[in-house]
């Protein structure tokens, strides 16, 4: 019985011991505890990394798309884009015309996959 009860007392122990290496503890109101001395970190909010994947993503579906239509069908598609009426479909083909890395792409593409 008092085995069993010594056990559960020094599990009990090492919770606390490890929960005060982590930085916990017992704070009275009114007292300054650990929390007083340590201000709580914050994460920093990221958009370098996310943008970067999105503009990857961006030249990969439009290398894929020039490697699967041809360069001809292609430039002939982004033209009639650019001559609509609508403004957000002339920004695409403006977006879509095709640079050097869509042509490395695509040019990769082929060699690679097709």
């Amino acid at each position: 019985m008092a085995d069993q009860d010594f056990t559960e007392f020094y599990a009990r122990v090492a919770r606390i011991e490890k929960a005060r290496a982590n930085g916990y503890g017992f704070e009275a109101d009114g007292t300054l505890g650990r929390s007083h001395y340590h201000k709580p970190t914050r994460r920093k909010r990221r958009f370098l990394a996310p943008l970067f994947m999105l503009v990857l993503c961006f030249l990969t579906l439009k290398g894929v798309l020039h490697s699967q239509i041809g360069s001809d069908i292609y430039a002939q598609r982004i033209g009639q884009m650019r001559l609509a009426e609508s403004g957000i479909e002339r920004m695409a083909g403006f977006l879509m015309q095709a640079d050097p890395a869509t042509q490395w792409i695509s040019t990769q593409v082929k060699a690679h996959l097709l």
